[in-house]
């Protein structure tokens, strides 16, 4: 997380948008990932990402419509945000919580 992020994401608001994203994602389709829609979404992830002039503003940092539900491997192949950064990621984690190695897939 950007330093200039941390005080926005402990927000209320913000909370309070999340919860409500991740609350209808569940009713549309039981939380999937809507990038792979294989894996349960685990971060909801800013399309535009958030910058230090547009996180004040609500039409960008608390619009439902530039929110998407991720899995941590998918939002990780987003340019900045993990280890994938574009690429295919390392691991992938399986149903009891352990990293799946996909190079031996």
């Amino acid at each position: 997380m950007q330093e200039f992020a941390r005080k926005f994401y402990k927000s209320k608001a913000w909370q309070a948008c999340r919860a409500a994203y991740i609350a209808q994602r569940v009713q549309e389709d039981g939380g999937l990932c809507q990038c792979c829609g294989e894996e349960p979404g685990y971060i909801v992830h800013h399309v535009v990402h958030l910058t230090p002039a547009n996180i004040n503003d609500p039409a960008v940092a608390l619009n439902p419509a530039n929110l998407s539900y991720e899995c941590k491997a998918c939002h990780d192949l987003h340019e900045g945000h993990g280890v994938g950064n574009g690429k295919k990621p390392l691991a992938r984690f399986g149903p009891d919580g352990q990293p799946v190695d996909l190079r031996s897939i």
